[in-house]
């Protein structure tokens, strides 16, 4: 994930006891506050939705959770890059669904 200007990005997660990396949720210039956490009617599943707030020009190295993601970005521009498919570059208001495992 490549960020161009100063991004928040909204992230909704629906997985099994899923949260960002410790490490990656902790690098300079990456900010996260956790939203909302709730059980689905799904047995062990959850959802979580999280904030992250990006400085310009940080980026995640390639990683996957095992729930689905939606991004969503408030401010900045946001290119995001799934294994296989061209890059995606993200404008406020805009939103990404993100495949489990991708």
């Amino acid at each position: 994930m490549k960020i161009t200007g100063i991004i928040v990005a909204a992230v909704l997660i629906a997985g099994s006891g899923l949260t960002l990396h410790v490490a990656q949720s902790q690098q300079p210039g990456v900010k996260r506050t956790d939203l909302l956490r709730h059980d689905l009617d799904v047995s062990g599943r959850e959802v979580i939705q999280v904030r992250v707030d990006f400085a310009h020009g940080v980026a995640f190295p390639p990683h996957s959770h095992p729930g689905e993601e939606i991004a969503y970005v408030i401010e900045g521009l946001l290119e995001y890059r799934v294994e296989g498919k061209p890059p995606v570059t993200l404008k406020p208001g805009e939103a990404l669904f993100i495949p489990a495992g991708a």
